[in-house]
C-alpha cells in the first residue's frame, strides 16, 4: 500500500492507470473508425517492417503472448487485413502477410497515431515532451528489467 501523502509515490499508480485507460479509449475510438482494434496497428507495423513473420516472431517483437497474437491475427484475417499461409519449409508453421486492404490504410493509421499523439500531448512544450519521453522509456525499461528478472 502506498502513502498518498508521499511526494514520490502519491497517487502515481492511479494516475498511470487513468492515463492508460483514457489513451486506450481514445485509441479504440480512432482506430475503430478504420475497422481496427487496439493492438492491431502494432501488428500492422511489425508486418510492414518484415512481412511474413510467424506468430512467435510477432509475439517476441511486440512482447505479448503468442495466444494473444493468434487471437489478434485471426480477427485481422476475418477483417481482411492479413492472410496466413504455411511456411514453405515447415508446413506446421504459418506466416502472416499484409493484404492490399492493410496496405491501403497504412497512411491512415499513421494519421490516427499522429492525431492521438497531438491530443495526448496538447499543451506540452517540446522540451517537456522530450523529457516525458525519456522518463517513459526509463520507466518501461525499469519494469521490463524487473519482469525479465522474474
Amino acid at each position: 500500500m502506498h502513502n498518498m501523502d508521499d511526494p514520490v509515490t502519491g497517487d502515481f499508480d492511479h494516475l498511470i492507470v487513468e492515463v492508460c485507460r483514457e489513451h486506450y479509449l481514445r485509441a479504440h475510438t480512432l482506430f475503430g473508425a478504420l475497422g481496427l482494434y487496439r493492438g492491431q496497428p502494432s501488428i500492422l507495423a511489425a508486418l510492414s517492417e518484415q512481412d511474413g513473420r510467424t506468430h512467435s516472431e510477432l509475439a517476441a517483437a511486440l512482447r505479448i503472448q503468442p495466444a494473444t497474437v493468434t487471437k489478434m491475427v485471426r480477427r485481422m484475417e476475418q477483417a481482411g487485413f492479413v492472410t496466413r499461409r504455411p511456411d514453405p519449409k515447415d508446413q506446421r508453421v504459418s506466416r502472416v502477410y499484409l493484404t492490399e486492404a492493410a496496405r491501403a490504410i497504412h497512411a491512415e493509421v499513421g494519421r490516427v497515431l499522429q492525431a492521438l499523439a497531438e491530443e495526448t500531448l496538447q499543451g506540452f512544450r517540446p522540451e517537456e515532451i522530450a523529457l516525458l519521453r525519456r522518463f517513459l522509456i526509463q520507466m518501461r525499461d525499469n519494469l521490463a528489467r524487473a519482469n525479465d528478472d522474474e
